[in-house]
């Protein structure tokens, strides 16, 4: 695919937006260098060594690099020259502090902009940055500029990239936004999107980045929404897969995120929900519905925790579990908020010994888990062996394919905790497992086939019991 024209492009961070925004303007036809302060990153990329995993992404650099209309560097002079665009794609994590985005990383980049910066250019701030950030650039931009007369504008770009699909979000996005204050600059922005024919917002700079951030929050509530009803599914015996279905076909609510399990994590939601919140409350408001929303997702991680100790009797030391997942979502290596993490250190604070699994996140698994005693396996069969119980965080592609008959035969006791709802609880129960879901109603295996017995603690957790065995 190929734009109408050829654009110098300047990219700095090549994280998930900076990488992926980077390539895949690049891939469009546009001259982009792609600057990091990270030596080791952009050496790496130099030789072919993508910072992250995320699918597609390393044969479209491969291509792109190959056909010159891509290059990296940690030398701004080398990446400004001739930019016609300087797209800020730098991290916004939480503030060690606050809850508040962290903003130094974007500062320092502006502030650099502005000393190598030797002609006119339209800065684009493309990381998530709270309401005002674009007033912010522009004043640093102006301070620092080190040669006069040179004109520099600011357009708000918020980015829309899931992780595990994020080329294809960039080359086919729902909607491309733009704000700024010169309309003219915004229009030259949306000339780099035309040839992905996707509707185009153009907005004032505040409302651009609050898109973002309304955007992420009413999604992160859509998953609380589900999770909470999941809970009162739980005590009151309906299944929350049917009412998410029966939710979903109203076409005021739709189907998407209505799906109960662990809850959000990822380096987005959590973050984006709490730098809102901070917003809302330095403003004089007081955001009940997003500090709900928080709340409930930290609580769903410690549910799964309690659901393995209710399905082994209450008492965890020295029992053996199996944690399959461990990425925060599928298709990524990303450990940034995982829900595993909280799981694990649950477990462990119980007594459990624990085993684990993820079939990409190897590396970033074991720093997010240094210093915790976790035994790594090379496969989901190799992680359950001598297991009491399994837990299923993370829904890869390949659990939905696991050998039933097979794990039963490995484990010490066949039970089976399903964060992520990926099975048909009779099925599971007809393969001799006690199943244990989100929201759904209790199954007790069918056939223990002389396996361990499973406590009869394992019935109190069904929502029959709940209400008194009714």
């Amino acid at each position: 695919m190929k734009g109408s024209g050829a654009r110098k492009i300047c990219i700095i961070g090549t994280g998930y937006v900076g990488l992926v925004t980077g390539t895949c303007l690049a891939h469009l036809g546009n001259q982009v260098v792609c600057l990091d302060v990270v030596r080791e990153k952009i050496e790496g990329l130099r030789n072919g060594k993508l910072p992250i995993y995320e699918p597609g992404l390393d044969a479209l650099v491969a291509r792109s690099v190959a056909s010159a209309h891509l290059s990296f560097t940690t030398d701004y002079a080398e990446a400004l020259d001739g930019a016609q665009f300087v797209f800020i794609a730098v991290p916004t994590p939480s503030a060690p502090d606050s809850a508040r985005a962290d903003m130094r990383y974007v500062e320092a980049a502006a502030r650099e902009v502005a000393r190598h910066l030797d002609h006119p250019c339209i800065v684009v701030n493309k990381s998530t940055m709270p309401v005002g950030s674009g007033d912010v650039v522009s004043a640093l931009l102006r301070k620092h500029m080190a040669r006069s007369g040179v004109q520099t504008s600011v357009v708000s770009n918020p980015e829309f990239l899931r992780e595990g699909s994020a080329v294809r979000d960039f080359l086919s996005p729902d909607r491309v936004v733009l704000g700024s204050s010169d309309r003219q600059a915004a229009e030259a922005v949306a000339e780099l999107y035309m040839p992905l024919r996707a509707p185009i917002i153009i907005t004032d700079l505040y409302t651009a980045e609050m898109i973002k951030y309304a955007a992420n929050a009413f999604l992160a509530t859509k998953i609380s929404f589900i999770n909470e009803i999941a809970r009162i599914c739980e005590r009151l015996g309906a299944d929350v897969k049917e009412v998410a279905a029966g939710m979903g076909y109203d076409t005021r609510i739709g189907r998407a995120f209505l799906d109960a399990g662990l809850g959000y994590g990822g380096s987005c939601f959590g973050k984006d929900v709490a730098a809102l919140t901070h917003m809302a409350a330095d403003g004089g408001l007081h955001p009940q519905l997003l500090a709900a929303v928080a709340a409930i997702n930290a609580d769903q991680r410690r549910l799964i925790a309690e659901k393995v100790g209710s399905a082994l009797g209450g008492d965890l030391a020295g029992k053996r579990v199996a944690i399959l997942g461990l990425a925060f979502k599928p298709n990524t290596d990303d450990m940034r908020d995982a829900p595993s993490v909280t799981v694990v250190e649950a477990l462990l604070a119980d007594g459990a010994v624990v085993r684990a699994y993820d079939p990409i996140a190897h590396e970033t698994a074991r720093e997010a888990l240094a210093g915790h005693d976790v035994t790594f396996c090379d496969n989901a069969y190799d992680a359950v062996c001598g297991c009491d119980a399994a837990v299923i965080v993370t829904e890869w592609a390949e659990f939905r394919e696991l050998d039933f008959a097979r794990l039963r035969a490995l484990m010490a006791r066949p039970i089976l905790v399903d964060s992520r709802n990926l099975f048909e609880p009779a099925e599971v129960a007809h393969q001799g497992f006690a199943y244990h879901a989100i929201g759904r109603p209790y199954q007790p295996p069918a056939d223990l086939n002389g396996a361990d017995e499973v406590d009869a603690e394992l019935s109190l957790v069904t929502g029959r019991a709940a209400r008194g065995g009714r």
